[in-house]
């Protein structure tokens, strides 16, 4: 992990539905990860911590898994980027490591199983 910040008054908001209803989620944290790719290609990882699942939990991670991060990441221009969510506040540390990991493979998976060379993915 290079750097954190709370998203407060950032600005980074995701629309998301909730049965006919329009929302805006505000993601907890961004965290900035090397990931093996260099400092100039750092992994841009929103976090989620979940204390308790609302009913709108399911939606908001949907969101962020289908369509927000994708769509993000095939635009290329504000670099890569991840979803995680952590649902006991104690694990985290224990389980930061493994969750930027597992969130790193899914989108290699996800490159490989495209066919697209991962070069035309920046």
């Amino acid at each position: 992990m290079r750097a954190y910040v709370k998203n407060h008054s950032l600005g980074l908001e995701v629309p998301y539905r909730y049965g006919s209803e329009t929302r805006r989620y505000l993601p907890d944290f961004i965290v900035l990860v090397d990931d093996g790719h260099g400092d100039d290609d750092l992994l841009h990882l929103i976090v989620e911590i979940k204390g308790y699942w609302r009913e709108d939990a399911k939606e908001k991670k949907s969101t962020m898994d289908t369509y927000w991060v994708p769509g993000v990441n095939h635009l290329g221009t504000h670099g890569r980027w991840a979803f995680a969510e952590f649902t006991e506040v104690y694990q985290i540390e224990a389980d930061f490591e493994k969750k930027v990991e597992a969130e790193f493979n899914k989108m290699i998976e996800s490159i490989v199983l495209s066919g697209v060379p991962a070069a035309m993915h920046r």
